[in-house]
């Protein structure tokens, strides 16, 4: 959380000091809890499990800890408990009696009990303060030795030191909700941020796919730009509805925006595999295993020609696997789900003509939906200070931040690039 006199005026970063958030983004999981009901308050046991990747500085994983762990509400939904307890209490008093009001404060505050069961794994690369309740892991989601990491966190008893490696086992106990609010440090070029910011959401996909339950629910920053509705159609294969939010304390002027993907289907790729090991091959990307070299260390693969047809007569394509007219030529079939059969075509959509490939029939575009009240702050407004104001310290300043060292070099330097009047000793 910044300092300068922007963030000042900002509603949601005074409104996060105020309510003890780490960082202003606890607001967007929130107005999408709102819109989507990830924590499904009606039915609690179905959410008690999540992982948060990239989590630093905490502030999502204090939502989880708060809601979660604590039972507390926040947003619309604490307000109209509020007035609904506050209805319940007057109707009470009128009719039975000032002497049962206690009774009908506790009968309120018994909807708004701690979870059961709770399991929460926080991951970034960055070190982040620890939070009551939640485990904390200092790892990289790009890697795959990440994955041994997030299920030992997940299930500690299910793999002791004597049982097989994470890696080969099917994790015990799924998770319910996967999301990530991480983003890369970005330069300024659009088209390299996007497509950073693509890699890393594949990275996060890819431990979604190891560890959600079926029917679970998947929520990634995504930044907008001109082919993201390939994303789109992609994570549309393994969820039965993909939706992309963008809560109003998420500022206009950004092109973040967060998908939100409901009913996971378990890609039908990881059956023929054992457990885990199906994550070492990334189906959307990611970061894959080395594959083993030849005896001569040649890492080259061989290309069929271009007469050889890409599926061959008389082959049976129903099942997923390795399939060849021969010992000498092979194609690989990966199937998502039993639903992908129907969508095969003889000819892939890249060979086809452009005016074909890029038909509307094509092209699958989710639903773009705001999240939040209208009348809640506008983050891109900037509002006067209030009389008498004194600015909060942050919550929780990063533990290791990264600029560190930069501060330190403008410091030596005199300020920034050297240019100050008084230089070094002067700023001291």
């Amino acid at each position: 959380m910044g300092r300068s006199s922007k963030d000042k005026r900002d509603a949601y970063y005074r409104l996060a000091k105020e309510q003890n958030w780490r960082a202003r983004s606890a607001f967007k999981l929130i107005q999408i809890d709102e819109q989507f009901d990830l924590f499904e308050h009606e039915n609690p046991e179905k959410v008690t499990r999540v992982v948060d990747l990239c989590a630093a500085p905490g502030s999502w994983s204090q939502v989880l800890s708060r809601v979660l762990i604590k039972g507390e509400s926040f947003g619309r939904r604490s307000w109209v408990e509020k007035k609904r307890k506050e209805k319940e209490a007057l109707a009470k008093a009128h009719t039975e009696g000032a002497g049962q009001d206690e009774e009908v404060d506790d009968n309120g505050d018994a909807g708004l009990k701690p979870r059961a069961n709770v399991k929460i794994v926080s991951i970034d690369l960055q070190p982040m303060a620890p939070l009551e309740g939640i485990t904390t892991l200092k790892a990289d989601i790009t890697h795959p030795s990440t994955i041994p990491l997030l299920l030992r966190a997940l299930d500690p008893d299910a793999y002791d030191s004597t049982a097989a490696s994470p890696s080969a086992l099917r994790p015990p106990h799924p998770v319910d909700l996967v999301i990530s609010d991480g983003a890369p440090d970005v330069t300024g070029l659009h088209d390299l941020d996007i497509y950073i910011q693509s890699q890393l959401l594949y990275s996060a996909l890819n431990l979604a796919l190891g560890v959600l339950r079926p029917g679970g629910k998947f929520v990634a920053k995504i930044f907008r730009g001109r082919d993201v509705d390939l994303i789109y159609a992609q994570l549309r294969t393994v969820f039965e509805k993909v939706s992309v939010a963008k809560p109003r304390s998420s500022r206009a002027s950004s092109l973040e925006a967060f998908v939100v993907c409901e009913g996971f289907i378990p890609p039908a790729i990881h059956d023929g595999l054992i457990g885990m090991e199906a994550l070492k091959n990334p189906v959307f990307g990611g970061a894959a295993a080395p594959r083993p070299t030849s005896a001569d260390g040649n890492l080259s693969q061989e290309v069929m020609d271009g007469d050889t047809p890409l599926v061959p007569n008389g082959i049976n394509l129903t099942t997923a696997g390795a399939v060849s007219t021969d010992s000498n030529q092979l194609i690989q079939t990966r199937l998502l789900h039993s639903d992908s059969q129907a969508s095969r075509t003889p000819e892939p959509l890249a060979h086809k003509p452009v005016a074909e490939k890029f038909a509307v029939e094509n092209r699958w575009i989710p639903s773009f939906i705001a999240c939040g009240d209208l009348s809640s702050w506008d983050s891109d407004a900037s509002y006067a200070l209030p009389p008498n104001h004194v600015s909060l310290e942050p919550v929780q300043p990063p533990t290791a931040p990264p600029y560190r060292r930069a501060l330190e070099l403008r410091k030596e330097k005199g300020g920034a690039y050297g240019k100050t009047r008084l230089g070094a000793m002067g700023r001291a």
